[in-house]
Formats: C-alpha cells, structure tokens, sequence
C-alpha cells in the first residue's frame, strides 16, 4: 500500500493581524480568544480546477466576509454525506438529491444563517443562489451546491443573498484559509488539512476546509467540511470513500451530543492532476488516495473537537473488547457525551466511576465483573474490580494536560473504536447563552 503524505491543521488569527489585508480572515468569533488546542493551518496550495473566493453577504451585524464561494471545473465529481436530523434544512434536504447526478460546478457557504426551519421560504432563497451563479456559469442549477450555518429559524434574506453571490462571483481568488475563515461563526481558528498521495504515477492533493464548534454529534457528517481533490475520481467510488471516512472520523467527535440541522460534509473531485479515473481499489493509487482522504477528514474531525465551545482538553476515548465495533463506538460515545465524564476532565478529577455509569448507560454489551477502565495507559480498575495497586499520581498529571486519554476494556470480543471529544467548561454555557445576540 502506497503511504499518503499528510498535513496538520488550523491556526488562531485574529482580525488585527490578519497577514493577507482582507478584513474577513479571522473576523470570526472576534470576541473569543482563539482555543488553547488550535493547531497551525497548513500551507494549502492552489488546487487545480477549484477556485475559491469570499464576499460580504451582511447576514448579521456584522462587518466581515460571510460567504465562500468556490467554482470548479467542468467535469468535476461530488460525493456528500449529511446530518440525520429529521428538521434539516432545505440545503440539506436539496444537497441530498444533488450528489446522486454526481457533478459540480460551484459552492455556496453562507454563514450567520441557517436557513432550517424556515419553510418555503428558505427553499425559495436556496434556490434562488442556485439559479444565479447557474446563470453565470452556464451550468444547471443542480450543479450548485449551497450550506449555510448560523442562527436557525430566520429565513436566509434573498436580496442579502443576491449581493453577496454577486460580489462573490466577481471577486478575486483567495486563499484556502480565508474560505476556511469565512465559513466560521462561533469558531475561534482557520481549520484545515492536506494530504498528498501518488496516483497513477501522479502526485495528487487532497485539502480540506471545516467549520463547527458546538452543536456537534454528528450522524452521516459534522456541521460544515469540504474536501477538494484534483485527483479524478468516479462518483460512485468517491461516495463509498467518504461514507467510509465519515463513520470512521466525523461520525466519532462529540463536543455537546448535539447534532446539527446543517450538518454536511462534500467532497470535490476535479480530475485535473491527470490520472486515469479511480473506479475501485484495483486500480493504481487507489488505496494511497482513500488513505490521504481518510487522513484529511480524522483531521477535520479532530479540528472541530479542539475548537469545542470552550474546550481546555482534547479527549481520546479507546474502546477495546466490546462485541463489535459498532458497539465500541456507541460505548466510546456514552462515554464522550456524559456531562459527568467530560466535567470530571474539566476539574481533572480522576473519577473513574463516571467512565464506569457512561458504559452501564450505553445500552450495549457490557459485563459490570469483566469491564476494565484507565487513563492515560494506568489501569484504575480491572476486570470489574478497583486495582489495589493503583497510583493516582501519575493520573493526575497526566489529567492536568490538554491531551486525555480514557481507556475502557469490555472484556467480552475483538470489537474496537475511538472516539474524540473535548471537556465540559463554564465557557460553552457562556458562548452559547449568548449565541444570538
């Protein structure tokens, strides 16, 4: 198997020192100190075929740049994965039908609004993005693809909507960080990735964008992430690669077990590295590209955890012996979303015993005389029993950092998952007490 070459995400910018001169990069969340856990952004390049470009829509009161826009090639694949929530929005429920016909010609990301629960209205709105840059493009209006995310219940404001496509249309070309930016709304860095890989005796990119900070227990995807590749890649294999990237990282980050009406992730193929089509794993590359794809997307996903409303630490949830490994997930997320394990962390308590009532509650699998629980490799009970040996020292200090680690052993199969989440802090009940105004 070719290996692909992957690059860490994400770095805090504030609007004051924004290196490029445009006044949107980092004019989200200004009030919020960038996250104790935020990583660097990495140096995406120019992706063949896909042109990015932001534009100030003005959904909220707001003096930055709201709405990412980017165009891609003719011939360019999509694949896309979205939120389970049953009050979606009409995004959601039209980006559903879109990636069956499997192209793309564009990308419209609103933020500030989200556009769900707003009837035909905000299908009306939606559409009307999709007419205006079809027009411009000379593409069907199906090939224009359209997220939005903020406040929910408050139509998406056509004229607003209008302006700001129409200055997005014109405007220059920009950075990957800055569409990363744009798309922000409570987060407090840029989140993005890129991995290369070698097909067809090419050297193909992958980079991503993501956007999310709360509201998030993803189910098919997590809040707003977008994949683009010059690779060229068939639709129907670009789906089965991202379906599978998403139940194997979106699908495991919790920061509050909320999960979104907006949730969305696509990804973009645009074919112009020159490889022949990737149509399944006998073909050459194939396995190193699902690997870069995969790769982009666990970094996406752990971008969203690190900037979790609030967040302190970064938490690693390890699930071995269960029955299967879907029930390890379910188990590694009852652990994840319990408000008692996550405030544990928070006060970097050693309270094992919460771990123990976050697995009792799962509904899976489990044997009270069997069931083992650690952190940070330091077993605190084995086999349903409290170690008498156990040194809560070494817990301590290894609960005082930003990086966790729960260790919890069914001691019942081969089943395994990990699961991603962040503590539980005073800092989300004020973020989000605070969230319209």
């Amino acid at each position: 198997m070719q290996e692909a070459r992957v690059f860490s995400a994400g770095a805090p910018r504030r609007g004051r020192d924004c290196p490029t001169g445009r006044d949107c990069l980092c004019a989200l969340a200004m009030n919020l100190d960038p996250s104790p856990l935020a990583l660097p952004f990495p140096a995406i390049p120019p992706i063949a075929g896909a042109r990015p470009r932001v534009a100030k829509a003005h959904y909220k009161a707001w003096d930055r740049c709201d709405l990412t826009f980017v165009e891609f090639a003719e011939g360019t694949t999509v694949a896309g994965v979205f939120t389970r929530n049953v009050c979606c929005s009409s995004e959601v429920e039209m980006g559903r039908e879109q990636v069956r016909l499997g192209r793309a010609r564009a990308l419209i990301v609103n933020a500030g609004n989200a556009n769900a629960f707003t009837g035909y209205r905000g299908r009306e709105a939606v559409e009307q993005i999709m007419a205006q840059v079809a027009h411009r493009l000379g593409c069907e209006p199906s090939d224009v693809f359209v997220s939005s995310t903020g406040v929910i219940g408050v139509p998406l404001p056509k004229d607003k909507a209008q302006a700001g496509v129409a200055a997005a249309l014109d405007a220059p070309e920009c950075s990957w960080e800055e569409a990363a930016a744009t798309i922000g709304t409570t987060d407090t860095f840029t989140k993005g990735a890129l991995a290369t890989a070698i097909v067809d005796g090419r050297t193909v990119t992958v980079g991503g964008i993501i956007k999310g900070s709360g509201m998030i227990a993803p189910d098919m995807a997590t809040m707003l992430g977008y994949v683009v590749t010059d690779a060229a890649v068939e639709v129907n294999f670009l789906q089965d690669l991202l379906t599978a990237a998403s139940l194997r990282t979106f699908n495991c980050i919790t920061v509050d077990s909320d999960t979104s009406t907006s949730d969305t992730v696509l990804a973009f193929a645009t074919g112009k590295a020159g490889n022949a089509a990737l149509a399944g794993f006998d073909d050459p590359g194939a396995d190193a590209f699902a690997a870069a794809l995969n790769d982009v997307c666990r970094q996406l996903a752990h971008l969203v955890v690190r900037d979790g409303e609030g967040a302190q630490k970064f938490i690693e949830v390890q699930v071995t012996g269960a029955t299967t490994d879907d029930s390890a997930r379910r188990i590694g997320l009852a652990v994840a979303n319990s408000p008692l394990v996550k405030t544990a962390i928070a006060g970097e308590d050693a309270n094992w015993g919460r771990v123990v009532m976050a697995v009792g509650k799962a509904g899976e699998p489990a044997d009270r005389d069997k069931l083992s629980i650690g952190f940070g490799g330091v077993w605190a009970a084995r086999d349903g029993q409290p170690l008498a040996e156990y040194d809560e020292t070494p817990v301590a200090q290894h609960l005082k950092g930003r990086e966790i680690r729960i260790e919890v052993d069914l001691g019942l199969g081969d089943g395994r998952a990990t699961v991603w989440t962040c503590d539980l802090t005073h800092g989300y009940i004020a973020i989000n007490a605070d969230y319209r105004s």
